[in-house]
Parts: structure tokens; sequence; C-alpha cells
């Protein structure tokens, strides 16, 4: 077994990108490094018996809640880990972790689920949101942002080999880092949906409630339209989210898988108005037989087969949303679920983990200093 490390940014949630980790330390099972770990809040992660190492951030206030308060000493933190005994590092980054410091005699992988969106690509939305686009306080935000950026872009140079998670993070790896990626899909359990007998009337969206993932959209395209959605996910924007819902809107916050599962098998159509890296829950829901209305950019392009599995808006406004939304009214009798799931099915965790396994042993092979 070859002396394996295991990077990831921080371990607070089960997420889309846990659920890659959890198939890398399948294949890979070495020692876990992350900044921040709640052992409560991912519980029946395959590593959850194993010690896992944290940073000297895991101590700070608030270090497993507020995590994004502590931006400015992630770089610092990440180049603590000393990973000397290991002669893979396998990175899960879509902030840091890909930064840790190794040695010529090291193989270093990185999966990249993103380069860091907020220092690069959607740095103004950030800012903005957050209520900082003018003034002292947006003046040092930025020259941080600068700073990390400086780091980031240097950062790159440790990794050996880039995999990402679609072509458009393939492209943004080549933009930002002028280097070239493989493209593994991440693996998604279709396994665990069905399509529903009694189909409801409902439309229906699952996200984490985050300005960029842009639920407003939606969510008002359907208070004018005066269709029912049903938004599963919590957030930092759901008090917001409920100022604008109209009568025909839940905002049911969390769920059970198995009440997602459900809820997804009897919906009517998934909408998702974010510009996102892959995305997961598209595939989801096409794997529960569900036509998807997706903003036509980003991961959902390779996921979605346009008047197929599902329509696309073109730009990200409530309008664009509504005319998609009207288009799908008109065409829905077209879709057929059963072959929606089927194109879901290009996408099961045993094919990611047999491309991923692949890949690094053939990156291993070539590497001339594994002694």
């Amino acid at each position: 077994m070859i002396p394996t490390a295991l990077i990831h940014e921080w371990l607070v949630t089960l997420a889309g990108a846990e659920s890659v980790l959890q198939s890398i330390y399948k294949l890979y099972p070495g020692s876990i490094y992350t900044l921040f770990h709640d052992a409560e809040a991912v519980q029946g992660a395959s590593w959850e018996h194993e010690r896992v190492y944290t940073s000297i951030l895991q101590r700070m206030p608030f270090g497993s809640k507020h995590h994004r308060l502590y931006l400015p000493l992630f770089p610092m933190a990440i180049e603590q880990f000393d990973l000397r005994e290991h002669k893979l590092i396998i990175s899960s980054s879509y902030a840091v972790a890909k930064g840790v410091l190794n040695s010529s005699d090291q193989l270093h992988i990185c999966y990249c689920h993103s380069p860091m969106r907020y220092i690069w690509d959607l740095t103004f939305e950030y800012l903005e949101a957050a209520g900082l686009s003018q003034g002292l306080k947006s003046f040092l935000v930025r020259m941080m942002l600068h700073y990390i950026r400086l780091w980031d872009v240097t950062s790159a140079n440790r990794v050996n080999e880039y995999v990402a998670n679609s072509h458009y993070i393939a492209h943004r790896i080549w933009k930002c880092y002028n280097r070239p990626a493989k493209v593994i899909y991440p693996p998604v359990d279709v396994d665990r949906f069905y399509i529903g007998k009694n189909r409801g009337n409902y439309f229906i969206t699952i996200s984490r409630l985050v300005p960029y993932k842009r639920i407003d959209i939606m969510i008002e395209a359907c208070n004018l339209l005066k269709l029912p959605l049903v938004v599963i996910g919590d957030g930092p924007g759901m008090k917001q989210l409920k100022k604008i819902a109209g009568p025909t809107i839940e905002l049911v916050g969390y769920q059970s898988a198995g009440e997602v599962e459900a809820l997804l098998a009897n919906a009517r159509a998934f909408i998702f108005s974010a510009e996102e890296d892959f995305g997961i829950v598209n595939v989801e829901a096409q794997a529960a037989g569900l036509p998807v209305i997706a903003f036509g950019r980003g991961g959902s392009l390779e996921t979605v087969i346009e008047n197929k599995t599902g329509i696309f808006f073109r730009e990200q406004t409530t309008q664009c949303c509504i005319d998609a939304i009207n288009e799908f009214l008109e065409k829905e009798v077209t879709f057929d679920p059963e072959e929606i799931r089927s194109n879901a099915l290009r996408f099961p965790r045993s094919r990611f983990e047999q491309e991923f396994k692949a890949f690094v042993d053939e990156a291993w092979e070539k590497f001339p200093y594994k002694s």
C-alpha cells in the first residue's frame, strides 16, 4: 500500500465534495488532513472511526461553525501539515487543499471541484452580496483577495496532476493556473432515486441557500406564474427568500434522504438556476425521471440534454426562467421519465471509482521518484 495523505478543505458537512472524498478514501485509505473537522456533522462517513488530522484553526472560536471567517488564514494553515511520511498526496480541493507543501519525491494529484470562486470569477458578486462594494472595508477585503489570488496561482504549481469534475472546470483550471486537467465526473448515488407512480403538480429545487445559487430567480418566476415550488435546503439566505416567497412557494429547509427521494419522485420538474461546477442535484433529479429546467451555463450543459432531459434558459434572469418554464409546459408531454433516468445512469459511483483509480495508478507508475 502506498503511504497516502488525503487533503480536504473542511469536514463539517456531508455534501457533494465529501461524497467524492468517500470514494477516494475507499480506493486509497490514507491519513486525512483538513482545516476543520466536526465529527458529529459527518457521522456515517467511511473514515468515521479513523483519526482526522486538523489544522491550528480547529481550536479557534467558532471554527467548525463559521470557518469562512478565517479565510485570510487558510493559506498559512494548510501549509502547516507535515506530510513527509507520505509518498502519494491526493487533495480534494475547492479552495486551498491543493496548496499543501510537498517535495519533488511526492506525487500530488488534485481532484479539483473548482478554483476558488470568490477570488476569481465571482469576486464582484460576493462583494456585492456582502455589502462590500465600496468603502474602507471593501478596500481591505479586496486587498486580502488580491494576496490570496497570488498564493493560489503559486500553490497551483505544487500539484503534479489535475483532475477536474467537468469540462467546464477543466477550462477554469487552464484559465486560472495554465494547467491541463483530466475530466472525471464525480460519483452520484443514482440508485437511491426512483420514478414516482403518482406525479404531483409541484416544481422542486434542492440547494444551499446562498446568493450565487440564485434561488430568488425561480421563486420570483413561480410567484408570477402562480406555480407551486418546493425549495429544499437551508443557508444564510433563508430569511430573505421567505420575504419574497408568495403563497405557492414552500421553503421546507433541510430534509432527510428519504424525504428528498420521495419529493423528487413525485414532482413535476426540477428547476436549477445556478452556474454550477457540475451539479450533482441535476443528475439526482434526472435519476428520479424529472425533466430539468436549468440555467444553460456551467456543468448543467454536460449533464442535461436539451429537449430530451430538460430545458435551458440562457440568462440568469426571472424573465428568462419564466420563458423556460413556459417552454417546458408546452413540451411537457414529450419528456420520457425512463429516458431521463437513463441519462442519469451515466454517472454512477462505480464509474467514478474505476476511472479515478485507473488515472492515479497510471500516474504512479509513470512517477520517477517512487523509491
